[in-house]
């Protein structure tokens, strides 16, 4: 099986140039860790999950940085907030220079607020996750994400020339397996059904019993659950706490920890100008496409593909490899959902310096232009530069003046 290079390493060493401390976040296991091996070997790394590593750091975090001033990473930082204040006053001592420090670290609200306190203007954020499907299987680019990042008038040229890069084999292997690294790279039979069980477990019985200790883990257990089978899904906060015996409001905080966790990724409503009365409810989805298919028990690609589930599995899994490029990437951009109360809907709107974009997904080869209705009325009313749909054509081609086909083996 391939080795470990991972799309955010172009990102890592361009934010080095730039910043004096880089973060790293993402979910556990997606291979944060081994990310900081593609730095130069006179970096020294310290794990703050290691007791001899925490007391030495711990002990006076501000001595500890003024003994060792640059080319240092700090593994799963969130475990020493005190570290933060004192990266700041390290680094303010010499704001000129540049690659000092790299951190990583799950995502928790102690962490966020000590980097948006502590190091705001002084830190560039990796936001990092599993495996998209081309890297699955050994790319290390993001070319759907770098035809964004150009000149805007030459999008549509970009995107038509890009290649497909996976087989439909391939596709289909990913998209039941999901992209968490060290599945791929175990052999041994039923590892990965073992593998996801036991990240499930420590999930709620580790990193939210840590990070949230006063939280009814029974009650987030059975919400862990329920959130496959609302996985692609318009999410009313009301109906799930009902269903769980919860308030709305503690609902919406289990929304809010399962995404700032990186397990379930919510995507916000469209709040762009249009006359149209618009659904205001946010619309998410598990963010590993395994691990929805593991909690819901399927046992194999074949079930998938007759499952109920299928449409928004697939859905949700290309509507996050889109997300992931973009972010490995560094384009910053906003993401949405539309959908009309007439019924009109696009899966995915993305806003940036290349403008509005909406995308519509699709499992089929070939699309019907006439079935594009909601897609080309928004181009339209929006003023958007094209639409695209993802589809599994065989190449990009234009399927009406303003919408593009694009197969995902080409993202």
């Amino acid at each position: 099986m391939r080795g470990m290079n991972r799309v955010y390493e172009r990102l890592l060493h361009e934010y080095l140039r730039l910043f004096p401390v880089v973060a790293v976040l993402g979910p556990r296991q997606c291979g944060k860790t081994t990310l900081l091996h593609c730095l130069p070997k006179e970096w020294r790394r310290f794990d703050l999950e290691r007791d001899a590593d925490h007391q030495a750091i711990a002990h006076d975090p501000g001595l500890f940085l003024k003994l060792h001033p640059q080319r240092v990473a700090f593994d799963e930082a969130q475990l020493l907030p005190s570290l933060f204040s004192a990266l700041r006053v390290e680094v303010d001592s010499n704001r000129s220079q540049r690659g000092r420090f790299v951190v990583t670290g799950s995502s928790s609200p102690a962490l966020i607020r000590s980097i948006s306190e502590s190091l705001a203007g002084r830190v560039g954020v990796v936001e990092m996750a599993p495996f998209t499907a081309a890297e699955a299987f050994g790319a290390t680019d993001t070319p759907f994400a770098d035809a964004l990042a150009g000149p805007p008038k030459k999008i549509k040229v970009e995107l038509l020339g890009l290649k497909n890069r996976l087989t439909p084999s391939q596709i289909l292997r990913y998209w039941f397996e999901g992209g968490y690294p060290e599945p791929w790279l175990e052999t041994l039979p039923r590892f990965r059904d073992a593998w996801n069980q036991e990240y499930v477990r420590s999930y709620v019985d580790r990193d939210i019993a840590r990070l949230f200790p006063g939280l009814n883990r029974d009650r987030f257990r059975s919400f862990v659950r329920l959130l496959a089978g609302l996985s692609g899904t318009i999410i009313n906060h009301a109906d799930i706490g009902r269903s769980l015996g919860v308030s709305q409001p503690t609902a919406r905080d289990y929304f809010e920890i399962a995404h700032g966790s990186f397990l379930w990724r919510t995507l916000p409503a469209y709040a762009g100008n249009t006359l149209k009365r618009l659904v205001r409810h946010p619309k998410g989805f598990l963010r590993d496409a395994g691990l929805l298919h593991h909690l819901l028990r399927i046992p194999d690609a074949d079930a998938l593909m007759s499952h109920p589930v299928m449409g928004p599995s697939w859905e949700s899994m290309v509507i996050e490899n889109i997300l992931r490029a973009l972010a490995a990437a560094g384009i910053s951009h906003e993401a949405s959902h539309y959908r009309a109360s007439g019924g009109a809907e696009v899966d995915l709107v993305l806003e940036g310096t290349f403008g509005v974009l909406p995308i519509e997904i699709k499992h089929t080869q070939h699309v019907n232009p006439g079935k594009l209705r909601a897609l080309t009325d928004f181009v339209q009313e929006q003023k958007c530069p094209l639409g695209i749909v993802i589809n599994n054509d065989e190449s990009p081609r234009m399927l009406t003046d303003a919408v593009i086909g694009l197969p995902f083996a080409c993202l």
